[in-house]
């Protein structure tokens, strides 16, 4: 079964990743609103819908089952690109917003979960790291294909841009039925408030998975705003025509990160990968945003051939300290955090832009970050010191 469900997966992220409006949707949103506040605000209502809906689905994950979960989350996204594409006006994008924010909540905790819970039903969840990069590299290397291809198209026409990103997601839908239900699932508390108090314990008594949260969430809030609004500062110093190009070489550069994962992972370990990739990521930042250049989106493509093994070192080591029956459950409280931050910055982005244009918003931004590296460092302490 597990080799079912995983080569399903890699479709299902591919297809996810191929989304050819969204390397251009901060433009889109900003044309259809009016202002870079209110475009980016797009993100920011996604993420509190995903915020709010984050925890319901994660129990509903854990008590009624995975399979059901995607499929759900897929109707979810579907009709999210169906009412950015009719796009009348900033409130149709808004309901669009909800929409997505509904799907993102239905998948975050719950693919991981499904994955993990796939291997394990043939005693294969130690290899979670080399699976999850595998089916996760090809997410990246549809985002990289589907933003030179929707560059291209944008310069046309961006309705047929939105359009044509609908077809792939009813083809995901599609594809969501085929899925497997794994069977590897201990019983759930059946009281919810129980259920959910015990993931929350875990959180607050289990020392490595708080600083790993805290940074994940920090990190999430922080780069995601960062990545969905790097077309906004590569329009100021590349042509719109080659907004696509910086897109794709940091999609390219992510996938084959993730591809290669285990085997950088299993010779370095997943706290010193963590603690290297936070820092190359922000010095690529100050370089890029502090001297705007030409090569500016260059240099922000480098650090993502880092990206992918970091990415699933964290969800590594936290899947490694969560509990069995509550997997999407803490998984989603995890995500819940990242996405109220998310909505945050996206409104304090998207205002400083406003005020004094994208580069220096991305550099203010990429300084709050820098707590991070910070926590990174104490969990690599402390697991050195536990080694001696």
């Amino acid at each position: 079964m597990y080799r079912h469900n995983v080569r399903l997966l890699k479709i299902f992220n591919f297809l996810i990743g191929f989304s050819l409006f969204a390397p251009l949707a901060i433009i889109y949103f900003s044309r259809v609103s009016g202002s870079y506040t209110l475009g980016a605000s797009i993100f920011g209502i996604t993420m509190l819908a995903s915020a709010i809906f984050e925890v319901p689905t994660g129990i509903w994950s854990d008590r009624v089952g995975r399979r059901g979960t995607i499929i759900l989350g897929s109707w979810a996204r579907v009709l999210a690109f169906v009412l950015y594409a009719i796009g009348l006006s900033y409130w149709w994008l808004v309901a669009g917003a909800i929409l997505e924010g509904l799907s993102r909540a239905f998948y975050s905790g719950n693919n991981d979960a499904f994955l993990h819970d796939t291997l394990a039903d043939d005693h294969l969840e130690h290899d979670f790291h080399e699976y999850q990069g595998k089916v996760s590299s090809t997410e990246q290397l549809a985002m990289g294909i589907s933003a030179l291809i929707g560059g291209i198209i944008a310069h046309f026409s961006f309705t047929y841009l939105i359009w044509l990103s609908v077809v792939s997601q009813i083809i995901l839908l599609w594809l969501s039925y085929g899925f497997i239900e794994p069977h590897s699932r201990t019983a759930a508390n059946p009281n919810i408030f129980l259920h959910l108090r015990e993931a929350i314990k875990l959180f607050i008594y289990n020392k490595k998975l708080r600083l790993l949260s805290i940074a994940s969430m920090l990190g999430y809030s922080i780069s995601e705003i960062k990545w969905e609004f790097s077309s906004a500062f590569t329009a100021t110093v590349w042509p719109i025509w080659a907004i696509g190009i910086s897109r794709m070489l940091p999609s390219f550069g992510a996938s084959l990160s993730f591809y290669y994962s285990g085997k950088l992972i299993r010779k370095f370990t997943e706290v010193k990968i963590l603690l290297f990739d936070s820092i190359v990521g922000k010095f690529a930042s100050f370089v890029a945003f502090g001297i705007p250049s030409v090569f500016s989106p260059i240099i922000l493509s480098l650090p993502s051939l880092f990206y992918g093994v970091g990415s699933v070192a964290e969800k590594t080591l936290m899947q490694q300290e969560f509990s069995d029956h509550q997997r999407a459950t803490m998984s989603s409280l995890n995500s819940l955090g990242g996405s109220v931050g998310f909505a945050i910055m996206s409104m304090v982005l998207g205002g400083l832009a406003d005020f004094a244009g994208p580069a220096q918003a991305m550099l203010i931004l990429t300084v709050i970050s820098l707590p991070i590296i910070y926590l990174y460092w104490l969990i690599f302490r402390n697991e050195q010191k536990l080694v001696a």
